[in-house]
């Protein structure tokens, strides 16, 4: 950043030297997204496990011979899941938003028209 000096003193905030598309264009933000994909992974494997242990069956035998099975949801279990699936899904969005902000090519001057 450059400092201005106005006729009274220098200006604050100084302006920054960069436009913000050359900004924007970052390569190192690829890297970020293969991180967020991994992370996003990883959330994915965490629900469905978190899924499929949070299923019990219960099985009740009456007196007369009959038996009952029923499936019990544990509540924090499907919570759990749930969370980490939301989770996998913003870090994918943001993965892909850093994947085109890494490969976004910066703006050329105005073509004459011929």
């Amino acid at each position: 950043m450059s400092s201005q000096v106005a006729a009274d003193g220098p200006v604050w905030p100084a302006e920054p030297d960069t436009a913000p598309s050359a900004r924007l264009h970052q390569p190192w933000r690829a890297v970020l997204a293969l991180v967020e994909l991994v992370l996003a992974g990883v959330a994915v494997w965490g629900a469905f496990a978190l899924w499929g242990g949070g299923i019990f069956e219960v099985v009740v035998r009456l007196s007369d011979g009959a038996t009952l099975v029923s499936r019990h949801l544990a509540g924090d279990h499907a919570a759990g899941a749930i969370g980490l699936g939301l989770l996998a899904a913003l870090l994918l969005l943001d993965a892909i938003r850093q994947v085109v902000l890494a490969l976004r090519t910066r703006r050329r001057g105005k073509r004459r028209k011929r």
